[in-house]
């Protein structure tokens, strides 16, 4: 399976790693030539632990490929993430979509028909939808599905909470897109990791029902670090429930 990776930021690179570990062919592109070079030369612009071996075995087997030829990366791809930043606007703190919306524009020419366009960047409901509408104007006679799979990774343990997820989520409404997620997400299916699908208004209120989890569980094992650092007197029930 070939995968095209939109983003070599932290979403972007992690997620290409991982998924040229399990066998996928992944080109991750970037507008950013002084990063790409960073990672040709097998240097990490980010500090991830794991991170440095996945990308230098996978890119010596020919797995993993860096670039900024857009149009070679996403013809014949079965599955375009976007996974490019969405700051906050200034004024109402809404996600700016501007990126989101530029990559469409860069990527309707060259997708193949059948590929699935998929939203890893954090977007607000009803995202998948606008995007849709976008290429259907952009290639009216194109045939492509439209999904949201979110990412929750941690830094400092993003590899392990990619390879080891309690579940992987996918929004979609198209039953070809559904098929190509199941085959994408295989290798981790096979460790029982739960595969939830959402179809609908639904997609995109369960990310941010994720998100939220995600977010109140990394709150929490912050405070219980903190409280471990500032007490040894409960110091093995804290490390315990940290661990758990």
């Amino acid at each position: 399976m070939k995968i095209c990776m939109v983003g070599a930021g932290y979403v972007g690179l992690v997620s290409s790693a991982c998924f040229s570990e399990f066998g996928w062919n992944v080109h991750c592109v970037d507008t950013d030539v002084a990063r790409l070079e960073t990672l040709r030369r097998g240097e990490m612009p980010i500090y991830e632990p794991e991170l440095q071996g996945l990308v230098d075995r996978n890119t010596r087997a020919g797995r993993l490929h860096f670039s900024d030829d857009l149009a070679a990366a996403v013809a014949g791809a079965e599955v375009v993430f976007l996974a490019v930043g969405t700051p906050m606007r200034r004024g109402d703190g809404h996600a700016d979509l501007s990126f989101i919306f530029a990559a469409i524009e860069m990527i309707a020419p060259h997708l193949t028909s059948g590929a699935v366009v998929a939203t890893k960047s954090t977007v607000p409901v009803g995202t998948s939808r606008e995007i849709e509408r976008r290429l259907r104007q952009l290639r009216p006679s194109l045939d492509a599905a439209v999904c949201s799979n979110p990412e929750f990774l941690r830094e400092g343990s993003a590899i392990d909470d990619f390879m080891h997820p309690d579940r992987i989520l996918v929004g979609c409404d198209h039953p070809r897109a559904r098929e190509v997620m199941q085959k994408l997400y295989k290798p981790i299916a096979l460790r029982n990791a739960p595969h939830h699908t959402s179809r609908g208004p639904s997609r995109g209120a369960d990310r941010f029902n994720s998100l939220a989890q995600f977010a109140i569980r990394a709150h929490c094992r912050k405070e219980l670090l903190q409280a471990r650092s500032m007490t040894r007197r409960n110091g093995s029930f804290v490390q315990d429930t940290v661990q758990q």
